[in-house]
Formats: C-alpha cells, structure tokens, sequence
C-alpha cells in the first residue's frame, strides 16, 4: 500500500509538472488537433478539381456530351482547345488532363468501330495521375453507351460482370484513413517523448537526487512517470478523436470507443516504457531527439499504417512483430474501422501487453542502473 501510495502521489507531481510546462503543453494540444487535422484535409490522393481540356476533332452529339460529363468535384469546367494546342499546354502546366476526341467519333459508334480516345497526363501530379485515367475511361465508356451500336450484341459483353463493393469506407475518402493513421502515430511519437522528456527534465534540473534522498524505490519513480503521461495522452488522444476526427473531419467511428481505450491503455504500457528506455541511455534532450527520432520512424513506417504489413519481406515482418506498434494499428484498424469485437482483437491485445511486459523489466534495470550512477 506504501508503495502504491508512493506511486500515486509522484503521478500528480508529474502532472503538476507538465502543467507549468507551456511548450509541453503547446505539443500536446496541436499534435492531436492541427496535426491530425491538416494532413486529413490537405494530403489528397483522389481525384479532387484536376484541371482539364478537350480537343474535339468531331464536334457531334456524342463529343459533346462527353464534355458534359466532366463535372465536378472530380474535374474543373472543362476547356475547349484546338489541336495544336495540346502540347503547348502541357508544357506550360496548364492541364492536368487533355482528352482528344478524334474526328468521326460519332460516326465510328455508330458503325461499331470501336474509336480510341487520347488521354495525355501531366505524371507531375502522380496521385491525380494515376487515378484520373481510369475514372475517365468509366466516364467516357459510360456517356458513349447510347451512342454505340453493338452496345446490345451479346458478343460485345464481358463473360463475367465485376461489381465492387467498398466497405468500411465505401467512398474511398482519403482523409478517413489519414485522419485515424495521425492519430495512431501521434500517440506513438507523443508518449515516447512525454516520459523520455520527464526523465531527463529531472535529470537535468537536479530533482532526481532530492528524490533519491526519499525512501522511494526505483519501480515506483518509473511508474509514477507511466501512469500519469498515460493518462495524458489517453485524455489528448479521445479528445483528439470525438472533436477532431469525428467532428471536424467527419470520419465515421464504427467501433467501441470503450474498447480502444482499453487497447490504447495497454499499448501505452509498452511505448512509455520504451521512451522511459531511452531516456536512460541518454544524458540530454538534444540527444534523445537524435536517438528517438528514427526509432518513431521505423515503427511509423513498418508497423502497417503507412504500408500494409504483408506487403513488406518476410523477414521484417517477423521483426516488426517485436515491435507494439504493428499489433496496435492492427487493433486500431480493427477496431475503429470494421468494428470488431474484444473476441477479434485479443491476440492483438495479449501481443501488446507481453511485448509490454517486456520491455518494461528491461526498463526497470536500466532505470536502476542509471539511479545507481547517479548516486
């Protein structure tokens, strides 16, 4: 009871330090609010308002409908321009797209000639550039049905109908994902820096040796810094989610909210432990940026937010299964996008917390060597 007593009060000392700390306070708040915000809304990858152009060598009735259906929020008003217009423009950076109509399109329907239509991309632009085409050639295929005269003949149709069905995010937006992605990271980045940076805040200021003349024990300094910058990043990160993501960017949270914080409480177990870890190899904050910085970059990149897991090698995926953050995104993903159930995520959930347990015994002697150097 000492002991949890102990931990407790030293938990509120640390809150009460991070209180009078403005620049901490500062990161916290525009780490769950602009940066998850603005890379939602400003990291595109869809086709949004693409700049474009038609040359039309047939001026017919099908021509014109086929400009007609560039419409908005895919593509900007279209412009009519000339032939020898066309690479002009793209040097130029005019268009994204230009779409040329070739002459007797119309007429080549009409006797099933099946005409082809040019499609020059500007590959500067690689996400609209990749994307756009496809939605173009569904648009022109769909505009130019009525005006096709095999459109009828059975040989003309495909074998096998695919038909597509989105789930969880069935109009592929962007933002949803990128929305849930920054806020996976930023309590990643954002733990391992509040408890290396109470760490070496003590260390640097010489409170740690007032504390070493208490009769505290080493576990209970190193959980008092877990439970009360836990317990921050909790607060922040639902915050983050019900007035950010859910609010202002309007992603749809389909899972249990009950059940990522009990997962984001477990994950947390683990990845303070781990800024509490290097904190101690350390002497100074500049230092731990440089020691931190790569180590967010490597569980950012290869945990399976940013790629898929399966598509790394086989041998870093069994690397990065050591690593909390892949079974954290997995559950996050899970659990806010397909709302999956505690039956689903418990492997996820008993991952975290050995890989927990682990890393914080390992802490816990590092913790208390660097104590024993210290006195």
């Amino acid at each position: 009871m000492r002991s949890t007593w102990h931990i407790i009060h030293l938990g509120i000392k640390e809150l009460i330090s991070l209180y009078r700390d403005p620049v901490l306070l500062f990161l916290i708040a525009y780490t769950f609010t602009f940066s998850v915000y603005t890379p939602a809304k400003s990291a595109v990858m869809d086709v949004v308002n693409a700049s474009i152009a038609v040359v039309d060598e047939d001026n017919s009735d099908a021509a014109r409908a086929v400009q007609d259906s560039l419409l908005p929020p895919l593509f900007l008003k279209p412009s009519v321009i000339p032939f020898s217009e066309i690479n002009p423009a793209m040097d130029r950076g005019k268009f994204t797209f230009i779409v040329n109509i070739p002459p007797e399109f119309q007429a080549d329907l009409a006797r099933d000639r099946k005409p082809d239509v040019q499609i020059i991309t500007d590959a500067t632009a690689m996400s609209q550039a990749g994307r756009g085409p496809t939605y173009l050639q569904r648009i022109i295929n769909t505009t130019v049905n009525p005006y096709w005269r095999g459109r009828g003949d059975p040989a003309n149709q495909p074998l096998i109908g695919l038909q597509s069905r989105a789930r969880f995010n069935p109009n592929m937006q962007q933002s949803w994902f990128v929305a849930i992605n920054q806020v996976i990271n930023n309590i990643s980045v954002l733990a391992i820096f509040l408890c290396g940076a109470a760490v070496l805040r003590e260390r640097e200021h010489g409170n740690i040796e007032h504390l070493l003349v208490m009769p505290l024990r080493p576990f209970e300094l190193m959980f008092a810094k877990i439970w009360a910058n836990a317990i921050v990043v909790i607060a922040a990160s639902m915050l983050s989610i019900f007035l950010v993501v859910k609010g202002l960017i309007g992603v749809p949270i389909a899972g249990s909210i009950p059940l990522f914080a009990a997962g984001l409480t477990i994950y947390l177990f683990s990845v303070t432990a781990l800024g509490i870890m290097l904190a101690t190899i350390v002497r100074s904050m500049p230092q731990f940026g440089l020691l931190a910085f790569p180590v967010f970059i490597v569980m950012s990149l290869l945990s399976g937010g940013q790629t898929p897991l399966e598509s790394m090698p086989i041998f870093l995926q069994k690397v990065m299964q050591f690593v909390p953050s892949t079974h954290f995104v997995s559950f996050s993903q899970a659990v806010l996008f397909r709302d999956a159930t505690p039956a689903m995520v418990w492997p996820q959930m008993a991952a975290m917390f050995a890989i927990g347990s682990a890393y914080t015994l390992y802490t816990l002697v590092r913790f208390r060597k660097m104590l024993a150097a210290i006195q």
